[in-house]
């Protein structure tokens, strides 16, 4: 319970309460019959059922000596799982009928409720002075009439959670490509299988006869994310990975390393000019070797994201 006092923010407005409304006629009538707490009937808010708590001389089992004491109580707990527990943040109110406000008091740095087994209620212990409820032209107690309320904002985890990890060299992060008859392809490009790693698959794309600036001159090398294309909007994946072409005689293979924060809009990334076509054509450099180019893709650092719930 919250003293009312210290931590506890007052303020007024016209919109009435959310989710309960508790009115009062004959006020001092019910103060004759020296009832010390006062349950109204329970409501439903948040998908969990609850009943307001009223003390109209204070609740001296705590600080509320000379105030009015109102609590939120949850009922029907009997329904819910073992160990349970509602995590809330709520609004009590009074309402002003002179000025046709809601006098609404919360806890002044909007701090969650958790209400379980051990702790079924909430309030306040001073929420109002009686010397400020009891004078008519506050307009709290009017024509001994007053109206209480409640508004309860359930907070319910989707349990839903994100890990990124950022892995260095990938279980079955690579792949080895060999490219037979490579004198005699006619097409413009040439996809490798798929592999996959980080959960994702990926491809090596080879253009033979180059493509952008390195069309004519060079051989166009490039790793692409499959399906990159369907990725969601603003969702990134990152890679850094090595391109080669062996040297099949020397081992003085061709290598270059790139990295970049795929999108579906730029999901392959490599060069246009991998190697001059010039060093294909040398068979003594090695790098077709029975009309056979050799092309690796190693996957050195990549971002992985998984969905828990």
């Amino acid at each position: 319970m919250s003293s009312g006092g210290h931590g506890v923010t007052r303020s007024k407005r016209v919109l009435s309460p959310m989710h309960y409304s508790f009115k009062i006629e004959s006020f001092s009538l019910l103060l004759k019959t020296k009832v010390e707490k006062y349950e109204s009937d329970v409501f439903e808010a948040g998908g969990y059922t609850w009943r307001l708590c009223l003390y109209p001389n204070g609740n001296t089992k705590g600080i509320g000596t000379g105030f009015v004491s109102l609590y939120l109580q949850i009922e029907n707990t009997g329904n819910l799982a073992h160990r349970w527990e509602v995590t809330t943040e709520f609004k009590l109110f009074v309402l002003d009928h002179i000025n046709d406000k809601y006098l609404t008091v919360q806890e002044s740095d909007a701090s969650v409720k958790r209400f379980n087994e051990m702790k079924t209620e909430w309030g306040f212990d001073q929420l109002l002075s009686l010397e400020t409820f009891n004078d008519a032209s506050n307009g709290y107690l009017f024509n001994d009439c007053c109206v209480f309320g409640a508004e309860i904002f359930v907070i319910k985890p989707t349990g839903k959670w994100e890990l990124l990890s950022m892995v260095k060299k990938p279980a079955n992060g690579s792949l080895t490509w060999k490219i037979e008859d490579f004198s005699k392809l006619d097409e413009s490009s040439y996809l490798s299988k798929a592999f996959t790693a980080g959960g994702r698959s990926w491809r090596i794309k080879v253009y033979p006869k180059g493509n952008g600036d390195g069309k004519g001159n060079s051989l166009s090398v490039f790793l692409e994310l499959v399906d990159g294309g369907k990725l969601p909007p603003k969702k990134t994946v990152w890679a850094e990975y090595k391109l080669r072409v062996l040297d099949q005689r020397h081992d003085n293979h061709v290598e270059k390393t790139t990295s970049r924060w795929l999108t579906s809009s730029d999901h392959k990334r490599g060069f246009h000019k991998f190697m001059p076509l010039g060093d294909l054509r040398e068979v003594s450099k090695g790098y077709v070797l029975n009309d056979t180019l050799i092309v690796e893709a190693e996957i050195l650092t990549l971002s992985v994201s998984k969905l828990f719930s």
